[in-house]
């Protein structure tokens, strides 16, 4: 008798569309999957109600004195958390609808967990960014309308990326994007008034923050999200389908790792770094399921070395959901951890367990020593496959003798058995999981499964002569791990490049405003020599020249030359322009850096609507925000172009500026075609 697993017939792969979902932004599209995020973005708004009544209703109880009125408030404070608990029951109901992110075919396989997209509000870039080019780097900030615009549609298409690689890369640009934003326009000493809000996946809870490192978080959040809804997407009837999902899994588990590793203070908390662990793990235990279902895919052959490799494969599966059952069940996290979650992890421990007992019970009943069959290799396999042997037994005794064979081969059955009504149970008791009804086939197949080998072999005295077999040993080919992610395979042009190079037109430096200097080239001679990449600088300045007459200095940067945009230009592009001028008088406008203000002192300010105390709150304001340092005095001698006309400094919390890649000469610019002006704008959007 053969146990095979066969492969469906390969589904044909959806045709990739030329529209605007091909380039990674879906807005349009009304799937299973936007109306469950129209559902969660509802709940995001209910549950932000309720929290605000429910705290209204605590500071009322605080200060009302009397009895009558403090026992009603009690009365309306217990509705409200009822109400609360109901929503998080129902949000929890829609991070557990994996039917809506599977594939599309029909499988007999056990679903997967996706993570849901994190919910943000609109963010008008526009009015700030204008201000701070006129006043910090005194441009004419229409120029820029276009490129403030182009910004603002990329955020808007990350709100709703399409499920493939376009629309990761999509969220990596706009990742990568802000880094070059970070640096342009958010200097260290200043808030730039942006409040940039994103709702708890989790609990549905909003948490606001005034600088990008909130904004740059959830965006690494949501690309994790999506390699996980990319993973359960894939048709895992097909091999190809199998490898794209360990692939998506296991780059999901790298960017939620990095998130956790270089964000270390994120006040939302899918994001802390316990809830990020456990995330990790998830996405392990996926990606080893997926590699144990490669394995079965071509169809489990009734042979001794075959079924040794299957069980440890299981055990192997087995023993990840363990361990991710074991994380999800302590503190912090256990609160916050939805429920369905935790027993999908239990129910799935105890599924592959039992397959790992009834492999390996299948390979001792089924098979028997024959002459000529391997022995030395036979009792290796076996050896390997436990930790130790039942007592009295050895692997080469138990594989000569038939009966020990069988006896043992039951126990494994026994404790199969066992295991797969374990996860039944568990798959009863939890509602949400209940109502998934492939998952309920699979388990009762199985279990039918096994308890019929067990019948054909049972007699009368097993309860008296049944041997407690040994745990299987977990044991794969291909262990998943973490793909690191690579941000640098996306090439992204700064949207504001025209600004001149990042090393030196930054949000962190100060210049003096742009000076005409009027001079002519005398016999051939500048009068000062230049040197420097991009922009170009003035060097060796004859004193008695004219450039140095007219208000030249020895370290100028050059900015432009008789009207001609001179930052992104190099030495001898300069002076190529300069000498084509002859002559005749040229206008050069120039720009002194000024020494940097004194560090002012600011925690990172950061708005979360009635959260408790718990994880999230390390990033929350401190006392003594507005103080100011009195001991450290700003030089008088500013420009207009500083920041110190403000008495009350604050410093930001530190946020990871990107390396900067992408930085070319500008090039002309290409407009995305994004509808989203058929959108409403207040919405979360799916």
């Amino acid at each position: 008798m053969t146990d095979a697993l066969l492969p469906a017939t390969p589904q044909p792969l959806e045709k990739e569309r030329d529209d605007y979902f091909r380039k990674g932004c879906n807005p349009l599209a009304q799937t299973g999957r936007s109306k469950l995020q129209n559902q969660r973005a509802a709940l995001n708004q209910q549950i932000l109600k309720a929290v605000r009544m429910r705290t209204g209703a605590e500071n009322l109880l605080k200060v009302a004195t009397n009895q009558k009125v403090r026992e009603q408030v009690r009365l309306e404070l217990s509705f409200v958390n009822s109400d609360l608990q109901m929503l998080k029951e129902e949000l929890e109901g829609l991070n557990i609808s994996v039917g809506v992110y599977q594939g599309t075919e029909e499988a007999f396989t056990i679903p997967l967990i996706p993570l849901g997209l994190k919910e943000t509000k609109e963010v008008d870039f526009s009015v700030t960014l204008k201000d701070f080019i006129l006043e910090h780097y005194s441009e004419d900030s229409c120029l820029y309308e276009d490129d403030i615009a182009d910004l603002m549609d990329l955020r808007q298409a990350c709100r709703t990326p399409s499920r493939d690689e376009a629309g990761v890369e999509l969220l990596t640009s706009y990742f990568m994007q802000l880094g070059f934003v970070e640096s342009r326009f958010f200097p260290p000493t200043r808030h730039m008034g942006l409040l940039f809000t994103w709702y708890d996946s989790l609990t549905g809870v909003p948490v606001s923050q005034q600088n990008l490192l909130l904004e740059k978080a959830s965006i690494l959040f949501n690309i994790g999200a999506l390699y996980t809804q990319i993973g359960t997407r894939c048709n895992r009837q097909t091999q190809a389908g199998l490898e794209s999902a360990v692939d998506a899994f296991q780059r999901a588990a790298g960017v939620l790792n990095y998130l956790k590793e270089t964000f270390t203070h994120t006040p939302s908390y899918d994001m802390s770094p316990a809830m990020l662990s456990v995330l990790v793990k998830m996405m392990l235990a996926q990606a080893q399921e997926s590699v144990f279902e490669k394995v079965c895919l071509p169809g489990i052959q009734n042979e001794f070395f075959v079924l040794v490799k299957v069980a440890q494969e299981a055990a192997k599966v087995a023993e990840a959901y363990r361990q991710l059952h074991a994380a999800m069940s302590q503190e912090p996290v256990k609160e916050n951890v939805p429920y369905s979650w935790a027993s999908v992890a239990y129910v799935k421990t105890h599924h592959y367990g039992a397959l790992a007992h009834y492999f390996a019970a299948t390979l001792l009943i089924d098979h028997q020593l024959k002459p000529g069959s391997d022995e030395d290799h036979q009792e290796k396999c076996l050896s390997q496959l436990y930790d130790h042997m039942p007592e009295g037994m050895t692997p080469l005794a138990t594989l000569k003798n038939a009966g020990q064979r069988v006896l043992l081969g039951k126990g494994h059955l026994h404790r199969a058995i066992g295991y797969h009504e374990e996860s039944l149970r568990e798959a009863n008791l939890c509602k949400k999981v209940r109502d998934i009804q492939v998952l309920r086939d699979v388990l009762s197949a199985a279990h039918q499964r096994t308890q019929l080998k067990y019948t054909q072999h049972q007699e009368d005295d097993d309860l008296l002569n049944l041997i407690d077999a040994p745990d299987v040993l977990p044991k794969t080919e291909r262990e998943a791990g973490i793909t690191f992610p690579q941000f640098s395979k996306v090439t992204v042009t700064d949207f504001f490049q025209k600004l001149g190079p990042l090393s030196v037109f930054s949000a962190n430096k100060r210049w003096t405003p742009p000076r005409g200097i009027h001079f002519t080239v005398e016999e051939g001679d500048l009068g000062f020599t230049l040197r420097g990449n991009t922009p170009v600088q003035v060097h060796f300045l004859d004193p008695r020249c004219s450039a140095a007459l007219a208000g030249a200095k020895e370290g100028d940067y050059i900015v432009s030359i008789q009207g001609v945009d001179c930052k992104w230009l190099t030495v001898s592009e300069v002076m190529k322009l300069l000498k084509s001028f002859g002559s005749e008088e040229i206008e050069m406008k120039v720009v002194s850096l000024l020494d940097s203000t004194s560090s002012m002192h600011n925690k990172c300010a950061t708005y979360s609507v009635g959260m408790q105390k718990t994880y999230s709150m390390i990033c929350l304001s401190m006392d003594g925000d507005n103080k100011t340092d009195k001991a450290k005095k700003i030089s008088k001698k500013l420009s207009f172009l500083s920041w110190g006309t403000s008495k009350n400094r604050q410093k930001s919390a530190s946020t990871l500026c990107l390396p900067e890649v992408g930085l070319t000469r500008p090039q002309p610019k290409k407009k995305l075609p994004t509808p989203f002006s058929l959108l409403n704008s207040d919405s979360s959007l799916y």
